[in-house]
């Protein structure tokens, strides 16, 4: 199994009950993280998006934060792999709503993605919809639906959270279901209070964190090829 998230957290906030799961019924779990560039010397909103999380502008946040991550995958029993691309931030993105205003002329970001993924093994993929529209999400799901693998497309939390009725990216395949496998919704919990530096952010702290992904079930959109692998490593829901 291979899930595909943008950021250092996605997977787990979106999907980690699953690739709990997953990993519980014997499964091996890979998380491959897109973008996790360090970059030195930060500046302008790349640079404001650490400060505003309480650290200095000498931390390296995005050595931090694959820290963070290792431990959450460790709690969910998946293996990470980082990809060595630059956030948003980085790439000319100037401000909070310019990342959810569409993709910028010329970020073919999505090219590196696709072709970093392609040698990757797995015989089945999550990925995220993009729902909330953020750039990174959107060049994802133009990546992953580029390479033509059997894909469980995982809803982007905590977006679906704020916004219910979020419509998914355009580069969404059609003719997908939903359907539910195994979760574990408890480790997910457990997975995502690691990410210290942004459960403030995201969710106003660790417990309101808890709170907000304890009534959030786990539904996927699938086409055929994926829901017949799903079969052999679950029990969809109907």
């Amino acid at each position: 199994m291979t899930a595909v998230s943008p950021h250092l957290d996605d997977a787990a906030f979106s999907v980690g009950g699953t690739l709990a799961a997953l990993a519980d019924a014997g499964h091996e779990v890979t998380v491959v993280t897109c973008f996790t560039a360090s970059v030195p010397d930060p500046a302008g909103f790349a640079l404001a998006c650490q400060l505003d999380k309480g650290l200095p502008a000498d931390v390296d946040y995005m050595a931090l934060r694959r820290d963070e991550d290792a431990a959450a995958m460790a709690v969910l029993g998946a293996t990470p792999l980082y990809l060595d691309l630059r956030e948003a931030p980085h790439r000319g993105y100037t401000s909070a709503p310019d990342l959810f205003a569409g993709v910028h002329d010329g970020d073919d970001v999505w090219r590196s993605v696709s072709a970093a993924l392609a040698d990757v093994p797995g015989d089945l993929w999550l990925a995220p919809q993009a729902l909330g529209g953020h750039v990174d999400h959107l060049q994802v799901l133009r990546a992953v639906a580029a390479l033509d693998r059997p894909v469980l497309w995982w809803r982007d939390s905590p977006y679906v959270l704020r916004e219910p009725d979020a419509v998914p990216g355009p580069e969404l395949p059609g003719g997908l279901a939903p359907l539910e496998l195994p979760q574990d919704l408890s480790r997910r919990a457990d997975a995502c209070a690691c990410y210290a530096t942004q459960l403030g952010f995201q969710f106003g702290g660790p417990e309101q964190m808890r709170a907000a992904l304890a009534g959030l079930p786990e539904v996927l959109l699938a086409g055929t090829r994926a829901r017949e692998l799903a079969g052999a490593v679950g029990s969809p829901a109907r």
